[in-house]
Parts: C-alpha cells; sequence; structure tokens
C-alpha cells in the first residue's frame, strides 16, 4: 500500500504547519507529502527536511484547488490524503482509515472525527448546500431563520458517533482514493478558493460512497476567515455562483435526493 499526502500552503504560520508536517511523516506508510506553495516568496522551503517531502512553490498564487491538483497528477498511490496546514493529529490515524478503506472498496473518500484543538467536535457533515443555506448564513446567521437553516444544513440531529455516508464533508482533511480523484480530474480550477471542497465530493459521490468515520480523531486549528475579511467573502461569493451556476440553484434534483437519504439515515439511526 502506498499513501501520499498534500498540504497547500500561502503564507502560512510556522509552528502550525510543522504539526502538520510532523502528524504525517509519522506515519511510515506515506512515502511522500507535497507541499505546493502559493506563498509570494519561498520563505516556507526551509521545511523540506525530510526526504519524503516534494516542495513545490508556484510563480502566482493558482487557488487551492489547481495548486492541490498538481500533487494528485503526480501521485501514483494507492490513497491521496488532502489536508489543511493547520490540522495535526495522533499517530494510528492513517493507519485505520487505510485499513477501513481496504475492507469497504465501495467507498471513495472518508472524514475521520474533527476537533477543535480544545477537543470539541466541529460540525463538518453537512448537506449539499442550497442557495438560501449559504447565502442565508452569510447575511441572517444570526437570526432565527438564519439558525434554523443552519440546524438542517449542518446535520444537528446527527451525533458524530457512528459511521455515516454524507454528500457534503470538509476539505480539510480528505482521505481518498487516487484512482478516483484521477479519474474525475481532481479538484474543479475554477474555484479560486472555497466551495472547491463541496465540488470534489460531490463528484466523488457520483462513483463512490462519500462517508464520516467517527473511530479515529484530528485537531484542526479552524478560522471563519471570510467572515470578517471582505476580499474573503468575495471569494466565497464568487464561489457560492459558479457552484450553483454548475450544479443548479433552486432546481436540483440531486442534492434533493441525496439530502433526504441523508436525513433519513440519521432519522432511522435515533429510532
Amino acid at each position: 500500500m502506498n499513501i501520499t499526502a498534500a498540504i497547500v500552503l500561502y503564507e502560512n504560520d510556522e509552528v502550525e504547519l510543522a504539526q502538520a508536517i510532523d502528524s504525517c511523516l509519522a506515519s511510515s506508510l506515506i512515502s511522500k507529502l507535497y507541499l505546493i506553495d502559493n506563498s509570494t516568496t519561498q520563505k516556507l522551503a526551509h521545511v523540506k527536511k525530510d526526504e519524503r517531502i516534494a516542495y513545490i512553490h508556484n510563480p502566482k498564487n493558482i487557488g487551492f484547488g489547481a495548486a492541490h491538483n498538481i500533487a494528485i497528477h503526480q501521485t501514483n498511490s494507492t490513497y491521496h490524503l488532502i489536508l489543511n496546514p493547520d490540522i495535526s493529529f495522533l499517530t494510528g490515524v492513517i493507519e485505520q482509515l487505510a485499513s477501513f478503506m481496504e475492507e469497504h472498496q465501495d467507498i471513495g473518500t472518508v472524514m475521520p472525527k474533527v476537533l477543535y484543538n480544545q477537543g470539541e467536535i466541529q460540525r463538518l457533515c453537512k448537506l449539499l448546500p442550497s442557495p438560501m443555506n449559504l447565502f442565508g448564513r452569510r447575511f441572517a446567521g444570526g437570526s432565527k431563520w438564519g439558525k434554523a437553516l443552519d440546524a438542517s444544513y449542518e446535520l444537528y440531529d446527527f451525533t458524530y458517533d457512528y459511521v455515516l455516508d454524507v454528500p457534503n464533508l470538509s476539505g480539510c482533511f480528505m482521505f481518498a482514493r487516487t484512482s478516483l480523484l484521477k479519474e474525475i480530474g481532481g479538484f474543479d480550477p475554477r474555484y479560486f478558493m472555497y466551495l472547491e471542497d463541496v465540488d470534489l465530493v460531490r463528484r466523488i459521490g457520483q462513483h463512490a460512497r462519500t462517508v464520516f468515520y467517527p473511530f479515529v480523531s484530528i485537531y484542526h486549528g479552524y478560522r471563519k476567515g471570510s467572515y470578517a475579511n471582505g476580499r474573503l467573502m468575495r471569494f466565497h461569493i464568487q464561489s457560492a455562483i459558479k457552484y450553483f451556476n454548475k450544479w443548479g440553484w433552486f432546481i436540483d434534483s440531486e442534492r434533493r435526493k441525496l439530502n433526504k437519504i441523508t436525513l433519513d439515515r440519521i432519522a432511522k439511526h435515533k429510532l
């Protein structure tokens, strides 16, 4: 079994990045770690401290998905891990996820339980978004209506203690079959940042299962940058428009079907 991993960089905190790198390299199953750097300079190049690291600097910021595609197109591994630079995890996580995938050949990608650094669960299992979900939570997130939208979209009834097929998994940590990533062409590079993971998982889901696996945990130093930064919010809105232009705004039968299946599974588990 051969596993590769990739982290896209952009002016990152070096202490935080070192934790992500060390977490990956602690697993003997990972044969190569791609560091794809979109930063304006190569000041992060010195983090290439292990022969398993391949550092690639792009002359300009080509975006999150396009940068990850460099690694996806180069690797010939069995599994490929896509993770953020603010991720850390203990030894054994990679091994357990790989074992789970080996036992379930119908799964295309799996996401473990994701925790804040303080240990709280991040609710990253979600339904496929509607325009109301994305635009409503941006502009009416604090209202009673906005909170009700979030409760459904973020699957508040899901207890995160059993395996669940989920149509929308976070791109902060995606353990996927490399052959399937290549088959679908990797990330859609039209998304500069935001929603590229929603799009990718959805396309994986057209060929294989996309699954949440609760029996291992990772830590994610998550920051809601797009809420506080006007430029990032603009990227988020632009990506949302591209996503709905591609998949459908208010008429999306696949979204309706997959979301209903997910909600029905959760409701059945509560009985």
